[in-house]
């Protein structure tokens, strides 16, 4: 597919190729961290594992997205990648149960400062009419980062111990920072950084402009959030050896799409992609609720990375649209705070009905296939989309 040149620049590059080696760093360690939590003796905390990253992750967004909006998208984005170095250095000593579950909650805020940033420096070098492409080709970065890094992590547990995996996450985290330091801040009239900026107001935690496309995007994620807690005992059960099989060819389902996605959305709308989108989740879904072989269950794998590689892109790119210049950190901040969201309750629900029971998968994915559904009945409803006219 051809790259439109009016966006495929050395820093739009550089972005792509940071945001590949950040998201390798902290994926990299997912598959690896039921049994590694079981053998801690904190079995029956497994849905802490996806919920307490989330929760931080969530709760660091408001704050994220004013300092992208206030000191710059870089620095926003160096602290990200700043946490994931040093929670990847810190597993290995704080091996029980308590400190294992600290240092997620505290990995968490990688993800609430990283992608916010990154985002908002997408937006303000990309030409309006460019936006759903752009998103796809970047998005496209992060989830070759998404499946490398399980498919690494996976591999490098099944030869050394788990810390090695921890180690090499981190240093992966090193190289993000050292290519974000070549990149041209994008934010004009920057702030020097003071405490009176961690002190927010009612209007701005949330946008409310783009409420809609961030709720939608709520109720898509939860399946996510049951796929990266579930998924590993599930491969178990299946008697897949690499748990991070499934992770790494759902990812790579969704990569070619994700540009289609995108550039589809830019002609035809955001709302008709996003019902694509979500019907193709409910069937993902479903059918890895009756899988019962490898096959079936990586076949599913298939599916589910079609459905995330077109929602993803797409709600960007439609948060973007709604969303004033000003508060453009503000707005990807609301979204993420809904994909957060919806990732930690999808984790903690999950964790809850399988409550280690084999006999409880279905009964798991269907629940996540009946939220995607939700979100189907609720795009269907939606006759009109919005977009606030790009500053002149």
């Amino acid at each position: 597919m051809k790259i439109s040149s009016s966006f495929f620049t050395v820093d739009f590059s550089l972005l792509c190729l940071s945001s590949f080696l950040f998201f390798s760093s902290f994926n990299m360690i997912i598959p690896e961290l039921p049994e590694y939590l079981t053998s801690l003796g904190g079995e029956d905390y497994k849905g802490f594992i996806i919920a307490l990253f989330t929760l931080s992750a969530g709760l660091s967004r408001p704050f994220s997205g004013k300092l992208a909006d206030k000191i710059g998208r870089i620095p926003v984005m160096m602290i990200g990648a700043s946490v994931c170095f040093v929670v990847g250095m810190l597993y290995p000593l704080l091996s029980f149960v308590g400190g294992f579950l600290f240092l997620r909650f505290a990995h968490g805020f990688s993800t609430g400062f990283t992608p916010t940033g990154a985002s908002a420096y997408v937006a303000d070098i990309v030409p309006y009419q460019k936006r759903g492409e752009a998103m796809g080709l970047f998005s496209l970065f992060g989830s070759m980062g998404m499946a490398a890094g399980p498919a690494v992590g996976g591999w490098l547990g099944t030869l050394f111990s788990i810390d090695t995996v921890f180690y090499v996450s981190a240093f992966t985290a090193i190289f993000s920072i050292l290519i974000l330091l070549k990149l041209k801040e994008t934010l004009p009239n920057k702030q020097k950084i003071s405490w009176k900026m961690f002190q927010l107001q009612k209007d701005e935690i949330i946008e409310k402009r783009v409420l809609v496309p961030s709720g939608i995007l709520f109720l898509c994620a939860f399946s996510f959030g049951v796929v990266l807690t579930i998924i590993p005992d599930f491969s178990t059960h299946l008697d897949i050896e690499n748990k991070g099989l499934f992770f790494g060819v759902f990812t790579v389902s969704s990569l070619g799409i994700r540009l289609l996605a995108g550039k589809t959305s830019d002609r035809y709308g955001r709302v008709p992609v996003m019902r694509a989108a979500s019907a193709t989740l409910v069937c993902a879904m479903a059918l890895i609720a009756f899988a019962e072989s490898k096959f079936a269950l990586l076949g599913s794998g298939v599916l589910f990375g079609c459905a995330v590689g077109m929602y993803s892109p797409t709600t960007a790119a439609w948060v973007i649209d709604l969303s004033l210049d000003q508060f453009r950190g503000r707005a990807l901040a609301t979204m993420y705070i809904a994909l957060e969201a919806g990732i930690g309750i999808g984790a903690l629900v999950s964790g809850f009905l399988f409550a280690n029971s084999p006999e409880n998968f279905r009964l798991v994915f269907l629940t996540s296939a009946g939220f995607a559904g939700l979100a189907f009945i609720f795009l269907i409803l939606i006759k009109k989309e919005n977009r606030i006219p790009e500053a002149i």
